[in-house]
């Protein structure tokens, strides 16, 4: 990869955070850039899908083509595969032709049944809260080179750096709509506490044992009891405002 080249797929990567709305999309972004990447390299079709797993998150696949998914869903059915010890060695994994390869015979067959005959699995560095791999497919054997396998960890190094970015960012957004939707559950819950205390002279905090025990009763949130006073009582929905 010339140096012009990997600007250019810096450049895209780095796009790609601003224009994409979930890290699923920039995903599939990022894996249709890598695939090219190698295609060029190569000088032959490859398939990209990458794999990320996060912390209390589902895993989330992505793909530069159908036939990524379906490729990389081969290995996700058989829970063993070069992409998952990319993944938990952190290390890349080269299958320069899968019937020659006798790592992962079952994974190997069916792959070659489905059309790929090559495969390299490259660690994505995330930090201690995220890890990712591409998984690279080729339909012809010996493709992935020393000097093409290089190639691959330059583009795993850019778009690691791009892909934290993007993790970061959707964190905080995530964040952000956790603060908002406290702040709204709580705002529902302070006007009807107000209503309680109104109609029955009492404090704030009898106001709030009041809906606990509502709560508690009809086994239903504390803020579901608080809404539907409020709309009992004002006969519509709280409507919160709060700046972005």
């Amino acid at each position: 990869m010339e140096a012009e080249e990997q600007n250019e797929d810096f450049q895209r990567l780095h796009q790609l955070i601003a224009g994409a709305e979930d890290i699923k999309v920039f995903l599939d972004g990022m894996t249709r850039y890598a695939a090219a990447a190698l295609s060029r390299a190569s000088g032959a079709s490859t398939h990209c899908a990458v794999t990320l797993r996060r912390r209390k998150r589902a895993v989330t696949i992505a793909g530069s083509s159908d036939e990524s998914i379906i490729l990389d869903g081969i290995e996700q059915a058989l829970g063993d595969g070069p992409c998952v010890h990319a993944l938990t060695t952190n290390q890349m994994i080269l299958v320069a032709d899968v019937h020659n390869d006798g790592r992962w015979p079952e994974y190997a067959k069916s792959l070659e049944a489905a059309g790929a005959k090559g495969v390299l699995g490259v660690p994505l560095q995330l930090g201690e809260d995220a890890w990712a791999a591409l998984n690279f497919f080729t339909v012809e054997p010996g493709l992935f080179t020393q000097e093409v396998t290089e190639e691959a960890a330059v583009f795993a190094d850019m778009a690691a750096q791009a892909l934290r970015l993007a993790l970061r960012i959707a964190t905080a957004d995530l964040l952000a709509e956790d603060l908002r939707a406290a702040m709204e559950r709580r705002t529902v819950i302070d006007l009807a506490c107000g209503m309680i205390m109104a109609q029955n002279n009492c404090t704030q905090s009898d106001a709030f044992a009041f809906l606990l025990k509502a709560s508690q009763h009809r086994n239903q949130k504390v803020h579901d009891i608080a809404a539907g006073i409020v709309r009992g009582r004002s006969g519509e929905a709280v409507t919160t405002f709060f700046e972005d």
